[in-house]
This record gives structure tokens, C-alpha cells and sequence, in this order.
């Protein structure tokens, strides 16, 4: 089983787009921390991709949460099966990962949701040219090395 990230944003007018997702090297049962990971994804068919995206968004405004969440997956490697097996409602260290492959500002878009605003009114802080509604663009590709 493949294990999957995706880290979501979304601010109090059901405004919500995802981030990043990240693929573990590993397979399901090595800790996170412990596995390398790519990002974004480099073995997600489309519809993988996009499956797992529309359950992110599902999930995040299901349980209503306002700012950042990262939810993993267990993905069967040889069907569309998948479960999700963690939903982290806060930053992280994926989180940071992930602000740090695409340029979005993670905890400073989370910040500004927290004092209620949306997400097409906050500036991106790095770009200084678009605002946190828009996804970051998949071109580009980081590996994370753990180191002990």
C-alpha cells in the first residue's frame, strides 16, 4: 500500500483548495518522519490524483475545519482502493514540507483564517502578487531525505 498526503486550506466561507500532495517512498507502516517523500506525487494516475483530492475537500469541510489540514491516505497500489488513516487539523511537519516545495505560505495563510479572513483576500506573502485562493502549479518536484 502506497501512502499519500494532501495538505488543504480553507477559510470560513467554504472557500478551499488544496496546497501540495506528497508521496512516501516507503510503504504504509514506515512513520512519515522515518520515509523518504516526493512532492507532488510522481506514481498518481490522474484519477488517482484527482479522487484523492476531491475526498481532501470532502473531508476538510465535513469536520468544518478552518485553516490548514493534512490528510493521509493508505492507497492500494493495484486498485483505487484507499482508506484514510490520518486527518492532522493543524500544521505540521508535512505542513512545512509542503510550504517550503511550492512556495505557499502555509502558516501565514492559516494565521490570517484564524482571524477570519478569506482566502481570496489574503496577498501571498512570497509571491506577493497572487492571493492564498489560488493552487500553487505542480511544476516543480522536492525530495525529502530523513535524516537521523
Amino acid at each position: 500500500w502506497k501512502e499519500v498526503e494532501y495538505e488543504v486550506v480553507r477559510d470560513a466561507y467554504d472557500n478551499c483548495i488544496t496546497v501540495c500532495n506528497m508521496e512516501n517512498l516507503d510503504p504504509l507502516g514506515i512513520h512519515t518522519g522515518e520515509s523518504i517523500v516526493v512532492a507532488p506525487s510522481q506514481t498518481l494516475s490522474n484519477r488517482e490524483y484527482n479522487m484523492l483530492r476531491s475526498t481532501a475537500l470532502k473531508v476538510i469541510r465535513h469536520f468544518g475545519v478552518v485553516g490548514e489540514c493534512n490528510i493521509q491516505y493508505a492507497l492500494n497500489p493495484n486498485s483505487e482502493e484507499y482508506f484514510i488513516i490520518e486527518v492532522n487539523a493543524r500544521l505540521s511537519r508535512s505542513s512545512a514540507l509542503a510550504s517550503k516545495a511550492t512556495g505557499y505560505p502555509l502558516a501565514y495563510v492559516a494565521a490570517k483564517l484564524s482571524l477570519g479572513m478569506k482566502l481570496p483576500d489574503i496577498k501571498n506573502s512570497v509571491t506577493g502578487v497572487t492571493t492564498a485562493c489560488f493552487e500553487p502549479s505542480l511544476d516543480y518536484c522536492v525530495v525529502k531525505i530523513p535524516r537521523w
